[in-house]
């Protein structure tokens, strides 16, 4: 996908990799409509960069419906929809039931809705483009973090689906899988983890440069950091081998603080 005159929704937009991504969107020539839960920090941006500035919370179906159909009624169609929207939380089988709910809703169920909402059309016209934002957590694990594991392992066998089940008809499916990035969600150290996450983290930017990368290609994985791939073959070839060295990661880390 090229991005000049396409029609893009980007969830969570207004901070982070989602700010990174409609700001590059919008400099690639497409109109972007920024969703965010915080109104304020959409609005900002899209003053900056020529947007539509929407609130939505992604986790209630009613406001992603109502976000497609404005999109569709104010522009005929949406050509690009970006999930992107997450939460992270730390704790194992011991957090609370409404931290695993709320990660569900976020992590899973928002790109369910906005596939309900969108897909229809895009078939209808012959095609279209799903950007999910996963993360690397999808593809291996999160350390510290059952819930952040759990919802973005099932948000990647989501996207999985669609490619496979409407690959033929036009739609298009890209997993975003990045490693750590440096966002709020970083920094408050949000999904627990171990420090290393922070030696490697890339700039929303430096995701954002490979997110427009893969649109070109049309690739399913979109991975800013290339060591998953090869992590990810890994744990595919020799599973007990990866769990080994997975339980070796976590017994020597040093917990993810927040930062001051």
């Amino acid at each position: 996908m090229q991005l000049k005159n396409q029609i893009a929704i980007v969830t969570g937009g207004g901070n982070g990799i989602g700010r990174a991504l409609a700001r590059r969107f919008a400099a690639e020539g497409a109109q972007v409509i920024v969703a965010d839960l915080e109104r304020e920090s959409a609005a900002g941006l899209a003053g900056e960069i020529g947007a539509i500035a929407v609130r939505a919370d992604v986790s209630r179906e009613e406001d992603v419906a109502r976000l497609v159909r404005d999109a569709e009624a104010r522009f005929g169609r949406i050509d690009l929809f970006c999930s992107n929207a997450g939460v992270g939380v730390k704790g194992g089988v011991e957090a609370a039931d409404e931290l695993w709910q709320r990660s569900w809703e976020v992590n899973l169920m928002a790109h369910v809705y906005a596939a309900r909402a969108v897909v229809p059309g895009m078939l209808a016209r012959g095609g279209g483009y799903l950007l999910q934002t996963v993360s690397a957590a999808g593809l291996l694990t999160q350390l510290g973090s059952a819930p952040y594991a759990v919802t973005k392992h099932a948000a990647l066998a989501f996207a999985e689906w669609l490619a496979i089940t409407y690959g033929d008809r036009g739609l298009k499916v890209s997993a975003l899988c990045p490693q750590g990035v440096r966002t709020n969600m970083l920094r408050r150290a949000e999904f627990g983890g171990g420090s290393f996450i922070r030696e490697t983290a890339l700039a929303p930017e430096q995701v954002a440069d490979a997110v427009v990368q893969g649109l070109a290609a049309e690739r399913f994985l979109i991975l800013p950091h290339p060591e998953v791939a090869e992590f990810f073959a890994r744990k595919a070839t020799d599973y007990e081998r990866w769990l080994r060295g997975m339980r070796r990661l976590q017994a020597n880390m040093q917990p993810l603080e927040p930062e001051a």
